[in-house]
């Protein structure tokens, strides 16, 4: 079997550069790696775009989602190359589960208290409302353990999700019938690390947890991150 491609879904609130150091670490290892931008338009059909990069791919892919990417590669790892999966300080959801479902289950995080709502114009007329974390609460919520001056590029570089996306409904769950691995950030302010532990659990998912890491982990501790993704590599390659 060749090497598989890692394909590296980012979530809410950031873009691609969150897996700069992940990237080459990977790279490092001679492990081919995309990074595609994710929407954040919506559950249902940002996952269809995942599945659209990953059907473009010949070979295996190793699928990883962090934060709301998780809950995209839990649809889109349905698709017959996906060889696992691995979930960075994720939302591991279940068929017809929402991330409002896993909101409300565990007590939400003070990221609820400091999301600025802003509203952008859709096809065929009107409006959607769309979130972001103001500056003055990013650096604290989203990467505590980032250097102040790459935190504050961070805020000011944030990529919206829309509303929408928190109450739409899995339509699949990929781990049910395929390996999947999960980083458990054991400071998450953003995903309560109960919520990230509960979802891997039912997942079946092998755990690592690294005590101290924020949501940001894929940037401050990229080469952690990068191992677990080369464990789940190495397992099924």
């Amino acid at each position: 079997m060749p090497t598989p491609t890692v394909v590296l879904v980012h979530g809410a609130f950031t873009d691609t550069a969150c897996w700069f150091g992940v990237v080459a670490e990977l790279q490092s290892h001679g492990i081919p790696v995309v990074a595609p931008p994710n929407p954040l338009r919506g559950l249902v059909s940002d996952a269809a775009h995942v599945a659209s990069v990953v059907s473009r791919i010949d070979g295996p892919v190793v699928l990883v989602g962090h934060s709301y990417g998780g809950a995209l590669i839990t649809m889109a790892g349905t698709a017959e190359n996906v060889i696992a999966l691995v979930y960075v300080a994720a939302c591991i959801l279940q068929e017809g589960e929402s991330l409002a479902d896993v909101r409300d289950r565990f007590l939400a995080t003070e990221v609820e208290n400091s999301l600025r709502h802003w509203t952008y114009p859709v096809p065929g007329g009107g409006e959607a409302v769309e979130v972001t974390i103001t500056e003055e609460a990013f650096p604290s919520l989203f990467a505590a353990d980032v250097s102040r001056t790459v935190v504050r590029v961070l805020a000011s570089c944030q990529r919206p999700l829309a509303v929408s996306a928190f109450e739409e409904k899995t339509t699949a769950a990929a781990w049910r019938t395929k390996p999947s691995w999960a980083l458990v950030a054991g400071a998450d302010r953003v995903i309560p690390p109960d919520a990230e532990r509960f979802g891997a659990r039912r997942a079946g998912a092998t755990v690592v947890e690294i005590d101290g890491a924020s949501h940001a982990v894929a940037l401050s501790q990229p080469t952690a991150v990068a191992r677990l993704i080369r464990d789940a590599v190495q397992a099924v390659g």
